[in-house]
């Protein structure tokens, strides 16, 4: 989707604002003792709401859709996490990713966030996933590639010895969950699509503290890593601009813990 208008961009900026505001009050729910399907709850609830729909379910193959509004991927599940009965405990690495359809247009983005008492190793991986791409998110601007994009959130996962989920991209969004362009959360300066005023992007990236090794579970979605090496993944929106990008989703200060 291109924006091509300040009408459409107005219209945007509310679904992005309502979206962040559903997703901030499940990053407070995100507690010891809490299960991700109660967090998956909540987020229905809400939804139900504010009148929209999350935009997850439904998703994926006619034999196997996808039937929840949140995706809750705890410690070494890198996405795709289907919300189950486990209460979250001391330590737990938690990345919570959803999305609205508000009049005709998605939402998509994701925050991670540590539990109770988180492990020196582990607060670095989280704050490196989300330096890596907001780093990259702030460089969506006229002019730079997807490519340029990627490499940023590479390099600086690689500098604290973390590894990227290559198989899973950021992308375009709109009228369509996922649109083009693709964004890898890897590459080389230069290279890939070339960024254009108004594009809508969702960077994200899975940051991954062991191998980059991963499996599919039986159930179709659950993806964890080969090793057990714990995931840390952020998610923003945002639109192409000249000079610097407007994002849409307005979370970047978020805390990392919740204690």
């Amino acid at each position: 989707m291109i924006i091509k208008n300040t009408q459409q961009l107005k219209k945007y900026q509310e679904a992005g604002k309502l979206s962040a505001k559903i997703l901030g009050q499940l990053r407070q729910a995100v507690q010891k003792g809490v299960t991700p399907l109660e967090v998956d709850q909540l987020a229905d609830e809400l939804c139900a709401q504010h009148q929209v729909r999350p935009c997850f379910k439904g998703v994926g193959p006619r034999d196997n859709p996808y039937k929840y509004a949140t995706c809750i991927a705890v410690n070494d599940t890198v996405v795709h996490g289907i919300p189950d009965d486990r209460p979250f405990e001391d330590g737990d690495v938690v990345k919570v990713d959803f999305g609205i359809n508000y009049q005709g247009l998605n939402t998509d983005h994701c925050f991670t966030v540590g539990v109770g008492e988180v492990s020196a190793e582990d607060l670095n991986l989280i704050k490196t996933a989300k330096k890596a791409i907001q780093k990259a998110a702030h460089k969506a601007v006229v002019g730079k590639t997807t490519g340029d994009l990627g490499h940023i959130m590479e390099k600086e996962s690689l500098k604290q010895g973390f590894n990227v989920a290559k198989e899973f991209v950021g992308h375009g969004i709109g009228h369509s969950l996922h649109e083009n362009p693709q964004i890898p959360a890897y590459g080389k300066p230069g290279s890939g699509s070339v960024l254009k005023r108004g594009m809508v992007l969702c960077v994200e990236a899975q940051i991954i503290a062991g191998k980059d090794d991963i499996f599919v579970e039986r159930d179709g979605w659950t993806v964890k890593t080969v090793d057990g090496s714990k995931v840390a993944m952020f998610e923003y929106m945002v639109v192409v601009q000249p000079k610097k990008p407007l994002f849409l989703t307005p979370t970047l200060d978020w805390p990392i813990l919740n204690e």
